[in-house]
């Protein structure tokens, strides 16, 4: 299966937001490695930007957009997008979404290009938190929203840990290139 990952992106901020698609580049190739230790699967991953073109306020890029879009490139892949701008409408705690074989979050734009810090802490969190929706509901697991909600909850009100991971992958107690929520609470199977 493939797991595609989409930066959308304004086409006058073409080029100057590419150290975040790099990151993304990164980040997508940890989360193929997580998904397998986690999960036990095996994506493909790919990554590509999606330039946008001014709007009218009318015409705003949302949910639906991106779910026609999704169903344009094909239905068996797994859409991921990363979206300029939050979603009107969401039951995520996060300014995303999840539905079969997609998701999309609000990537936060850093105000350094290169703080991967930032990007770990606002961005790939979320990815994490959408990503283990839809990973537990292919699972079969039937309470998997809530389940995901809880520990999502943990991690800004008992001050739940996320889980951090170095640039080589591993579980790290210096300081993180990326970070997901904790799943030592989530149990699934491989």
């Amino acid at each position: 299966m493939i797991l595609h990952f989409i930066f959308v992106i304004k086409e006058e901020d073409r080029g100057k937001r590419q150290s975040e698609f790099d990151y993304i580049k990164k980040m997508a190739q940890f989360y193929k490695h997580w998904i397998k230790e986690k999960f036990g699967k095996d994506y493909e991953i790919q990554c590509d930007e999606l330039i946008t073109k001014p709007r009218s306020i009318l015409q705003r890029l949302d949910t639906h957009t991106f779910v026609r879009d999704h169903e344009q490139r094909g239905k068996d892949i797994y859409h991921f997008y990363l979206t300029y701008s939050r979603p009107l409408w969401t039951d995520s705690l996060c300014d995303g979404y999840h539905a079969e074989n997609f998701g999309m979050v609000f990537w936060k734009k850093p105000k350094e290009s290169d703080d991967e810090l930032f990007l770990a802490e606002k961005n790939c969190t979320t990815v994490s938190y959408e990503l283990l929706h839809e990973l537990m509901r292919q699972s079969g697991r039937k309470k998997h929203v809530q389940e995901v909600r809880d520990v999502w909850t943990k991690h800004f009100y008992e001050q739940l840990e996320f889980e951090q991971y170095g640039e080589d992958f591993k579980i790290t107690d210096g300081k993180p290139m990326f970070l997901t929520m904790n799943t030592s609470q989530l149990k699934f199977e491989k």
